[in-house]
């Protein structure tokens, strides 16, 4: 399995669980500089998989269309392209 296919298969909450466990790693400067630089890229990796998945999300809410009292009246077909 490669790497983008590893992140893709972890949930939005797991990505950012192992994200934050990454950080708190490289905070504490306990990791040996090869390391380090690994975990950095798996966390830039991370971080862009959960940007994405909330841009997604938010273009999903975004399609709720309001009706004229300000209250959700339906939705539109959400079209991710």
């Amino acid at each position: 399995m490669s790497q983008s296919e590893d992140l893709a298969a972890l949930s939005f909450e797991e990505a950012l669980r192992e994200l934050e466990t990454i950080v708190q790693q490289l905070e504490s400067g306990d990791a040996p500089l090869d390391k380090a630089i690994d975990l950095y890229g798996r966390g830039d990796r991370l971080r862009a998989q959960c940007e994405a998945r909330l841009a997604t999300a938010q273009a999903r809410i975004e399609q709720i269309q309001l009706g004229q009292d300000g209250k959700p009246a339906g939705v539109a077909p959400f079209d991710a392209t």
